[in-house]
This record gives C-alpha cells, sequence and structure tokens, in this order.
C-alpha cells in the first residue's frame, strides 16, 4: 500500500507539473500577442515611412532614423502637451482616491437610510456614456466661464462611480471588528476612516490611481469639445496634430510620438505594479 501511495503521488505531481507548463506557454504565448502592436510601433517609430507599411512587415528597421523622434518635438509642443496631461490626469486621480474613498467607506462601514438604494443609482450611472451628458457638461461648464481650461476638464471628473464600487468592494474586506474598536476607543468617523481605513486600503488605492491617471492620460473626447487652445491641449489631441491635413502626415512620426506618450505610464506602472496585483488579488472578493 504505502508502494502505490507513493506512485499515485508522483503520478499526481507528474500531472500538475505539465498542467502548470501547459498554463505558462498559453501565458506566455499570451503575453506575445499582446506586445506585438507595441513592437510594431515601436518598430515603424525608427523607420522610413515608405517601408511603414511593408508585406511582410519588418521588424527590425533596416534605416533606423532617430530624426522621427526629432521631429515630434519640432511639429507639437510635446513637452507642453505632457505637462498639460500630468496636470489633468495628477489632480483628477487625486480628487478621485479623496472622494471615491470618503463615498466607499460610508457605503460599506456606516448605516444610513436608503444606503442600498443610493449604491443602485450610483451603479446604474455607470450604464450611462459619456455621450449622453457631454452637451448638459458642456452648457454647465461655458455658464462658469470654464470652457478652454483645464478646470472643465478636471472638476466634472473628480468622483467617479468606478472608484466608489472598486473601493466599496475593498472597504468591506476589512473587518467591521477594527471600527468598532475604534468608536470605543472614542474615535470619529472621520477619524476612522482617515487612520483605520486609509492605510489598509494602499493596495485598492493604487489601483484606483493607475486605472484613473492611465484613462484620463489617454482621454481624447472631452478635451476634443471643451478645449480649443493648441497650448491647453492634452497629449492625444497633439499627437492628432502629428496626422497632418486630411492625415497626409508620416505614419512613423506618429508612431514615434505615441511611443513617447506611454513613456510616463509605464514609469508610474513600474512603481504601483506590487500595489496594483495585491489590489486586484484582494479587491472583490467580499460583496
Amino acid at each position: 500500500m504505502g508502494f502505490l501511495s507513493i506512485i499515485k503521488s508522483r503520478v499526481k505531481r507528474h500531472k500538475s507539473n505539465i498542467i502548470n507548463f501547459v498554463i505558462f506557454l498559453i501565458l506566455i504565448l499570451g503575453s506575445i500577442i499582446i506586445m506585438l502592436p507595441f513592437l510594431w510601433m515601436f518598430s515603424t517609430s525608427w523607420r522610413l515611412p515608405i517601408t511603414s507599411f511593408d508585406l511582410p512587415p519588418q521588424w527590425i528597421p533596416t534605416e533606423p532614423r532617430i530624426s522621427n523622434y526629432r521631429e515630434v518635438f519640432e511639429t507639437i509642443p510635446f513637452f507642453l502637451n505632457v505637462s498639460n496631461s500630468l496636470k489633468v490626469g495628477g489632480l483628477i486621480t487625486l480628487g478621485q482616491l479623496l472622494t471615491c474613498s470618503m463615498a466607499a467607506f460610508a457605503f460599506a462601514k456606516l448605516r444610513f437610510p436608503g444606503r442600498n438604494f443610493l449604491f443602485i443609482l450610483l451603479l446604474a450611472s455607470l450604464m450611462v456614456p459619456l455621450q449622453v451628458i457631454i452637451i448638459p457638461i458642456f452648457i454647465l461648464m461655458r455658464m462658469l466661464g470654464l470652457l478652454n481650461t483645464h478646470s472643465s476638464l478636471i472638476f466634472p471628473a473628480v468622483v467617479s462611480a468606478f472608484g466608489i464600487f472598486l473601493l466599496r468592494q475593498f472597504f468591506l474586506t476589512i473587518p467591521d471588528e477594527l471600527v468598532d474598536a475604534a468608536k470605543i476607543d472614542g474615535a470619529s468617523y472621520f477619524t476612522i476612516y482617515w487612520r483605520v481605513i486609509l492605510p489598509l486600503a494602499k493596495p485598492a488605492l493604487s489601483v484606483l490611481a493607475l486605472f484613473t491617471f492611465n484613462f484620463y492620460w489617454n482621454e481624447f473626447f472631452r478635451p476634443l469639445i471643451l478645449l480649443k487652445s493648441y497650448d491647453k491641449m492634452t497629449i492625444p489631441l497633439a499627437l492628432v496634430q502629428l496626422s497632418g491635413f486630411y492625415s497626409t502626415g508620416s505614419v512613423s512620426i506618429i508612431m514615434a510620438g505615441v511611443s513617447l506618450a506611454i513613456v510616463p505610464v509605464l514609469i508610474i506602472f513600474l512603481f504601483t505594479q506590487k500595489y496594483l496585483i495585491e489590489g486586484i488579488a484582494l479587491t472583490g472578493l467580499k460583496g
């Protein structure tokens, strides 16, 4: 019996290794497929425009041209556009971290009449596309005199239904006993939120910060409607200028601009990937 159990254990371990190896191969294949567009973009940014659409595509440029990157800075005020996007995306991210965490704390840890109904209404707002409410937003910004300013992009976006939902799901995983113990010690609700909940919510806050910054860094629709001055443009609007009149611009220069535009997001991801993975693993386990 002992010999048979050893054989069964080895067979089970062997099957497990095979399954893990197959999963590993699938993940590697999926990663390669995901990376192919980025590799093509980076490769194209170094090529002559005439060779950008060769079939089959040449992944390694035969005549690398760093001048494509130089022409990006000559065509648009790249650093100004990047600073505009950093300003808009950064302030929106900070605003959402504050407002969404406070609302999520209320929905997760406080008891008040109509809490569930209000939360359902909040989730229902996620089904309303931005294109439906952009006209009221435009009219409101015009009445406030904020058109063609970064404030018109920041103020309507400092609250996010998705952010509230995400943080609420994470806050539900924090034991209520911690909140009760803080109440017994005489802590106010704000003290509990600031000193108990937020320090435990760093993974979820990092996930929300990365998602929010990435979304508003790449946002095109609202800036297109609310901004008209070149010096106010964010990086997505500026990259469109590289396409030229009637899209006659060089695709290599456009790809060079896009390659430069993703660098800040990659840097932020490198610094937050630990919390991102932890937050995705923990968020939503209880709801």
